[in-house]
């Protein structure tokens, strides 16, 4: 590997990753020697995930926090958790996330708040806490943010999903140009779909039944996502800040388009 794509020696916290992109991530930047801080709502979930990676000849260790992202004192308790075991915060992604298909009509007002809670609030507190960690370092770091096609294109059955999505992108906006003065670098990440436990259940579909012989993908797979978060936490990403990357494959064009 190009030395610039590298993410060895640094310390990232995933949220959300007791499965899927999060736990594809976090094996990944472990791959790389990076230390790992996994993190979800089930300890024992995570429980194996860093079992899993400490228990293999990567060169990166990893440690379990269990953290619920719509509480401010349990975020920060994580990044407490985080620099009292390896000293520091270089990367902070924000990747928890939920949703479930419905229409617009059909969503109590219970269930629009919870989603926007889970997806808007806390990639506000991953950000801003470690945002805070990382100023005090004095050293900078990367918050990477996970949006969807989904804000950026709407959704007819995840308008809460989607409205939360965008948020984030506009989010993430914002905090680039906050945290630049601090050498703190704010980009996102909007996947279109791809092949998680979340998509198969919701939406029954199966990435292994998909044909990916041809670049018009339709959906994509965690490791393809987690290959863009190690570019945008490695100094190869220098010089994108305030970005939302889309990974969605080829787009399907309408017929006036073509």
């Amino acid at each position: 590997m190009l030395e610039q794509f590298s993410v060895d020696g640094k310390t990232a916290v995933i949220t959300g990753s007791s499965q899927g992109i999060g736990a594809v991530t976090a094996k990944r930047f472990a791959d790389d020697g990076a230390n790992v801080v996994v993190t979800s709502r089930t300890q024992e979930k995570i429980d194996e995930v860093a079992a899993e990676i400490n228990d293999s000849d990567r060169p990166g260790e990893a440690i379990a926090v269990e953290c619920d992202v719509r509480d401010r004192d349990s975020v920060e308790a994580l990044i407490e958790a985080t620099v009292e075991e390896f000293g520091a915060v270089d990367c902070m992604v924000n990747n928890a996330g939920a949703s479930f298909m419905a229409g617009f009509d059909d969503i109590s007002e219970n269930g629009w708040k919870t989603i926007v809670d889970i997806n808007l609030h806390g990639t506000f507190h991953g950000a801003q806490v470690a945002g805070q960690q990382m100023q005090q370092q004095e050293s900078g770091g990367t918050i990477i943010n996970f949006a969807s096609v989904a804000g950026t294109m709407g959704s007819q059955y995840m308008s809460h999903y989607g409205a939360a999505k965008a948020a984030v992108v506009n989010l993430t906006t914002s905090l680039s140009a906050n945290y630049a003065d601090h050498d703190i670098r704010v980009n996102c990440i909007a996947p279109g779909l791809v092949g998680t436990a979340g998509v198969a259940s919701q939406m029954g579909l199966d990435p292994a039944d998909v044909d990916r012989s041809d670049i018009a993908k339709e959906m994509g797979l965690p490791e393809e996502i987690a290959d863009i978060v190690q570019f945008l936490a490695s100094d190869a990403s220098s010089y994108i800040v305030g970005e939302t990357i889309t990974a969605q494959g080829v787009p399907p064009l309408e017929d006036s388009q073509l």
